[in-house]
This record gives C-alpha cells, structure tokens and sequence, in this order.
C-alpha cells in the first residue's frame, strides 16, 4: 500500500458526446449514466460496415466526459493526493473541480497526477471530470477500445513519502544457498524544512515468514528527493519460474519521530535471465526455449476493459498448451496483466510503441499512403510524449519478475522508407519475397546503399538509441529487443546496434545469417506463424531463443475491407476463448504429456489428395513448409455422407497412432513417417465413433469424436460455481447444442438466448468467429460450431444468479450461481 490507497474505481458517471462545460462543477450531470470503470463504450456499439473501419475492428469511437464526486476527510487536509490511471484511451484530459489537471494522449501508458493543490476543504465535495477524445477511431491498427478502460487509483500520502513506483527491486549473485536483494528506494520531502526519518524493510518470503528486518536513520533536505539503497542476503531463495512463480515482498515503511506514516508494500521474484549468443536463452541457469504467443489487448466481448477473471480463463488455456511467454504486442499491457503473469509464470515482454517518428497507414497495413482525420495516431505525439511514457511504464513494471525483455519498437522499418530501399528486396532482383528468400544484396551493398539514400528527417538508428538509453537508464537488468521485420537493414542501420536481443518478424529464413554475419548478438523469433514448420527452425538451432507466435487469441482489427470479419482468426485461441486446432497443434510441440486431437474433412474440400499408393499427400507438394497464419480447413466433427471419402488429420506427440471406426482398426502410423507432423488416414464414412489413439512411453490416450444427429437440447457449463461480490469477478457460461442423446453438434447452428436472474451484470455474449458482428452487448447469439459463450459479472450484492438457455426448440436446465462476500 503506497500510504492510503483508495480503489477509485466505483460511482463514476459517463456521457457519450461532446459538451463545453464537461468539466464545470456547476454542470448538471444527474442524466448521465452512472457506472464503474473500467469502461470502453466503443465495444458497447454495434458493428458498422459504412463508418466503421476495419483496421481499428469497425466499431466507433468519438469523444466522451467521465465525472466522480468524492470527499476527503479531515486527515488527509496536510497530505498529498494523487490520482493514478492505469489507462485511459486516449487523448484524455484531467480536470479537479474545474481546473486542468493535465493532459495525456498516449492511450496505453500510466499516469499519475498531485492533485492536492486542486482540491477543496476537507467535508466538501470535489468532481474529478475526465475528458475522452477518441474521435481519431481508426488511430492503430487493431481494436482500441475508447475510455478509462483500466483502472483508476486515489493514493494520500504524507508529505514525507515514497511516491508512487517508488521502489525498484533486483536480485543477483542467484545460487542454491543464497541470492543477494538489492532495493532502491525514492524518498521525496515535500516539506519546506529539513526531515529525519528511519526507513526500515521486512522481506517476507513466498511462504508469509518474515525473513530478513532492516533498519537505518536518515535526513532528507526541504524539498528534495532522496535515493535509498538497501541490499539483503536472502538464504536458500525460493526462485520465480515458470513452473514455481514464487514471491517475496519487501514492506517498507517510513517513520518520523517513531510514528509510522507510510508502509509500502512491493511484491517481487528472485530469479535470473540470460540471453546467449550461442546458446539461446536461460532462467534460473538452465536453457528455457521460449514458447511465447503474441497478445493484442482485447478480450473479446468486453473489448479492452478486460476483467482479470477473462485474462485468467484465456491464460489458463495458453498454458496448457505449453506456452512460457507472452509478448504485450506491441504496447504496455495493464497492471492487473502483468500481476497475472506474476501469479501464473508466463514471461513477458513488454512493448513500448507500433509508432515511432513516422505514421504507420491503418487502413494500409505497412503501405505508407496518407492519412486523414480518423487515422491520425500516436506518431504525431511521439517526439513529445516518448521519454515520458515510456519511463512510466517501465517505473510500474520493472518490479514484475514476470518481464524479461523490453522491446521499444514494432516492425518499424516500414516506416523509414531507407530500410526498405536499401536491402534490394522490393526491386526487380526479389519481387519482395522477404519471407522466404535470403537478402539479394550482401552486407556491404545493403549498408552502401543504406548511406548512399539522402538523410531523413529521423534516422531510425538515432531514434533507436534514444529509447534503448532511456530504457537502460530506467533498468539494466533486462535486455533491450526489437521486432524487426527487415533485420538485414536493421543491422545495418544502427537499429540493430543498441539492442541486446535482436527480434525476428517472420525470418526465419535469415536465422542462419545473422548468427553468421552478427554472432555477438542473441536472437530470436519476436512474431512468428502458428505452424509446425516455425517451431522446427527454432529447435534445430540452439542459437535462436524461442519464438512468439502471431498470434495466441483472436483480435478484432486489421481487417481492412474483410467485412463481415471484425479481425484476425490466426490464433490458438478464438475471440470467445475457444481453442482451435493450431493450440493442439503446438501443445504436441510444446507439451511433454501425450496428446491426440482429431480433425476431419471431405477429401474434395480438404487440401489433400490420394496418390497411386492410396496415401493422403498434400496437394502443393510440401505445401506445409510455407504455410502462413490460416490453419487449413478442417472439421471437428463426424457428420458427412455416408461412404465419402474423408481425411482425418491427428495431431500428436506420440510416436504411433491407431486410427478406430467404430472399433474397427485403421491402421497404425507413426510419427517418423510424416515430415509435417501430421497424421493422416484416409477413410469411407460410416456414422459412429472415429477414435485416435495414440502411445507413449505405455501411457494411453484417446480422443474421439461421435456423429451427432439434430440439435435437442442445450449443456450449459460454466467455471466457476461461485462469485465474489466485489463488483470485478466474472463467470464464462457455454452453451453446447447437443442432440437427443447428449452428443454435441458441433456442425449445425441455432440461436441461443440466455436468461438471467439475480444481482450481476450481464456482460455481453459471443460465438468465436471472426464473422460474428452481432452485438457484444446481448443476450441473444446465434452458435459457432454449435456453442457460444455469455459473460456475467459480480455487482456488490450477495445472493445467487440463475442461468438458463433456450432456442425456439428446447432449452438447457437452471444454473445456480451463487454470489458470496
């Protein structure tokens, strides 16, 4: 706790639209409607093929005003008052009781303001009024969202305190017997004479034992600001790992005069990151490939105001996949983020910018056109704005033992048309072929021709030192990264020369290269492609550190003139948080426990053919070699016509598979026999039960699938029984079509309405296709794959929650929820 810390979350009041006065206190806002941030109202509209743009997912933005009242007691008059937001999108201006604030356009950054010298006499009313001018929708590349869709925070300290991130925690000298802590604690006086204090810290270990208890006397000027080290010896440490997230906290506190006035609470990890040239990369000593995915901020239905339960639900399910890591792309996540992957041992890599000097076009993906009004984004605002939010974050983050990379920029080359020019790959000589081909020019000519071109406004090179030496004033015990899309230019340019890892964006082809020509430098893949063909030039060069795959869960956006699809399906996960078939795909890559999925398809619709031999062959010869973010075509489900030829696909880690129809063997196949690591039988259709089972070190597993006959009847799930009733947990309800006897139908649809009793808020509902533009803010959904999903959440209030849901046919039986303190 930085002295009192208040959630400020609760009682606001909102308004859709423009007014002069927003700000005023004499402003009536009785019809304004109340509610709790967070809050996106963008997500709250319906789809707009006409105005909206496809880039940003085609729902709207504008401008929109927030107002609070609050009143602070009589012990808070001599202290200071901050206000802290986590995020707000964007462009948004801070207003107490009339009076600017201050300003903040970046939409993804943290801020905190004083606002003691704005406020009113202890007993009476203030209003907080917050300004929201997303009237620039189509701004990025992806789904915004629009609002103060993080959280918001009221911390009254003493004049005498540790301001806001105030601590930074680091750890080294790591081994079995002992771990050196070591802490730098800010102390800022705000008073006008000079202060003693005594600052103590108590470390307490992952298990709640208090373990180490220091202290020590000290002066601090009028008006100054003071730097505090403190260093510890920590026996036998606990280590933070993916597969044990431990965590200590380190409780400081300030005393005057033997009176305690602020505690200040910092969880950390004791752990240890490298990154070898050679070798990839390392946690805790011992090599840890990287199996990351790529996240985007959205959460589906709820849009960017995410509530922590949604982020778990979705990070559970990447985790059983194997994934280790998650890459912010390509932006600062939210705190509660970052605690979750604390909490649940995902590394993370935080993203600074998309943009830097230079416009990214939105509505034409890295062909740099023009913009207008509605496309104007963070570029025009970077050269002001870069330094200060980008130490922001890094003051809130760097505490995280979660975060492992820095990453200051997204496949920038684009826009610093040099890079392009120079590495000969969008000349006659390529024809652009970047993904597959190896540079047409040698070093040498790709850095004379980069210095050949006249000198730009911004030189990349420049630009990128500067972020990297305020990245690295901020924190040195992480390594700098990039995502570098043309990384032949970017070594080149000074681009690749300020960063400690250099970041791949679909190269895998120039792996080999660049450990060859630039052996110093560690890489990896920052944005790869779901496919088994990646993941294969990552293992078989120890070299390269791992990869993050683009991308793990659907987003809304890019999907410029792609209506009715609101945003990219090439995730492991869809936008309802259901796996699809590349997340079982790469858990038999990144799983050690056996695993078998089946899929199936027509042979006519699938991508294969029969040879003489009467084997299954891809039809474009070794086809899955260059297979990009779209899984091919199949179907999970075994419903066809009778004696149809039909390909079933299983993926699997284990050496040998058997092939069932209705208990009857297919053939055994092996794994060694398919270079795509896919198996494959093809079989005539007969209705009944299609089993795969495969072996591994005499462990047994099976999935199946059942023909299913007509909808019937509705399951619902659910997961979790219970609520808490603080106003932020949530429950995910699935509806599963299922026929007369129970099996799921996963090949017809039906609308789906859900009813809902009792004290909670419902969220909104979704199937999981890209194609669903059907309003988020519902009850009524028609079914993908003969499911579809509803969001409810806590209000404040006890009491128990009833579920059903029907369709014009039949309807599903009571849920009971029950909502507790």
């Amino acid at each position: 706790m930085q002295g009192k810390q208040y959630d400020f979350n609760k009682n606001w009041k909102f308004y859709l639209g423009d007014l002069e006065d927003g700000a005023s206190n004499e402003l009536d806002d009785l019809n304004w409607r109340p509610l709790n941030v967070p809050h996106d109202w963008s997500v709250e509209f319906s789809f707009d093929e006409n105005k909206g743009e496809g880039c940003t997912g085609y729902l709207l933005g504008g401008i929109g005003w927030y107002r609070k009242s609050f009143i602070m007691s009589e012990e808070t008059k001599e202290n200071i008052t901050y206000i802290c937001f986590d995020g707000i999108y964007n462009n948004a201006e801070i207003y107490v009781n009339g009076e600017m604030v201050g300003d903040h356009p970046y939409g993804y950054a943290p801020i905190y303001y004083d606002i003691s010298k704005y406020l009113k006499s202890p007993g009476e009313k203030n209003i907080i009024s917050v300004k929201v001018d997303h009237s620039h929708y189509a701004d990025s590349r992806w789904y915004t969202g629009s609002g103060i869709y993080r959280k918001v925070d009221l911390v009254v300290v003493d004049k005498l305190h540790i301001p806001i991130w105030g601590t930074f925690i680091t750890a080294d000298e790591i081994n079995e017997e002992s771990a050196r802590v070591n802490m730098k604690v800010t102390v800022e006086n705000r008073y006008n004479e000079d202060k003693d204090f005594s600052i103590s810290t108590k470390i307490i270990s992952p298990s709640g034992k208090e373990i180490i208890n220091s202290c020590q006397s000290q002066n601090i000027k009028a008006n100054e600001e003071q730097y505090i080290e403190q260093s510890f010896k920590v026996d036998n440490p606990k280590l933070w790992d993916i597969n044990s997230p431990l965590m200590y906290t380190a409780v400081t506190a300030i005393r005057s005069h033997g009176n305690l006035i602020q505690e200040y609470k910092t969880p950390f990890g004791i752990r240890s990151i490298e990154f070898d040239s050679n070798k990839g990369f390392y946690l805790n000593g011992r090599r840890v490939p990287i199996k990351g995915v790529c996240l985007h901020h959205d959460g589906g239905l709820v849009g960017a105001a995410v509530p922590a339960g949604v982020w778990r639900r979705r990070l559970k399910k990447l985790k059983e996949a194997g994934c280790n890591a998650i890459r912010s792309a390509h932006n600062p996540c939210s705190e509660e983020f970052l605690n979750l992957c604390d909490e649940m041992g995902f590394l993370l890599q935080v993203e600074f910018y998309d943009e830097w000097d230079n416009p990214k076009d939105k509505r034409l993906n890295m062909e740099e056109k023009g913009k207008d009004y509605i496309t104007s984004g963070h570029a025009e605002h970077f050269q002001q704005w870069a330094e200060k939010d980008l130490k922001a974050t890094m003051l809130r983050d760097r505490n995280h033992p979660c975060v492992f990379q820095w990453s200051i920029g997204n496949e920038i080359e684009w826009t610093y048309p040099k890079n392009k020019e120079a590495t000969g790959y969008f000349g006659a000589e390529a024809n652009g072929n970047y993904f597959w081909e190896l540079p047409p020019y040698n070093r040498e000519k790709i850095r004379d021709n980069y210095y050949k071109l006249p000198k730009e406004k911004y030189e990349i090179g420049d630009t990128a030192r500067k972020l990297a030496d305020w990245t690295r004033e901020m924190d040195t015990t992480r390594p700098v990264i990039a995502n570098c899309i043309l990384p032949s230019a970017s070594y080149e340019s000074g681009y690749a020369d300020v960063l400690d890892v250099v970041g791949y964006s679909y190269r895998q082809v120039v792996y080999d290269y660049g450990h060859k020509y630039y052996p110093e430098k560690p890489i990896m893949s920052t944005e790869s492609v779901g496919q088994w063909q990646e993941w294969k030039q990552v293992i078989e060069r120890e070299f390269v550190a791992g990869m993050f795959i683009w991308t793990g869960i659907d987003y809304m956006g890019e999907a410029n003139n792609q209506w009715p699809n609101k945003g990219l399906s090439c995730g492991m996960i869809d936008f309802a948080g259901f796996d699809k078939h590349s997340f079982h795909m790469m858990k038999t890559l990144w799983q050690d426990e056996p695993h078998v999925y089946l899929t199936s398809q027509n042979i006519e619709e699938s991508i294969y053919e029969i040879d003489e031999s009467k084997e299954v062959v891809d039809k474009d010869k070794d086809g899955w070699k260059k297979r990009l973010w779209a899984w091919h075509n199949m179907n999970r489900h075994w419903n066809y016509d009778n004696e149809k030829q039909i390909v079933v696909e299983v993926y699997s880690n284990c050496p040998m598979v058997e092939l069932l129809l209705n208990g009857k063997s297919m053939g055994k196949k092996y794994l060694k026999d398919f270079e795509d690591r896919i198996y494959k039988w093809v079989v005539p259709f007969n209705k009944g039960t299609i089993t795969a089972r495969g072996s591994m070190n005499g462990e047994i597993v099976i999935d199946e699938i059942v023909t299913s006959g007509k909808p019937a009847g509705i399951l619902l799930t659910i997961d979790k029984k219970q609520l808490i009733a603080d106003g932020t947990d949530v429950v995910h309800v699935v509806a599963q079509l299922v026929d007369k006897d129970d099996i799921p139908v996963y090949n017809k649809e039906k609308e789906i309405k859900f009813n809902v009793k009792g004290e909670c808020r419902v969220l909104g509902v979704d199937n999981g296709a890209s194609s669903n533009v059907q309003d988020y803010q519902a009850t009524t959904i028609t079914t993908n794959k003969g499911r579809c999903l509803l969001i409810l959440q806590s209000t404040e209030v006890k009491g128990n929650i009833e579920v059903t849901a029907e369709s014009c046919d039949f309807k599903s039986e009571t849920f009971k929820i029950s909502v507790v303190e």
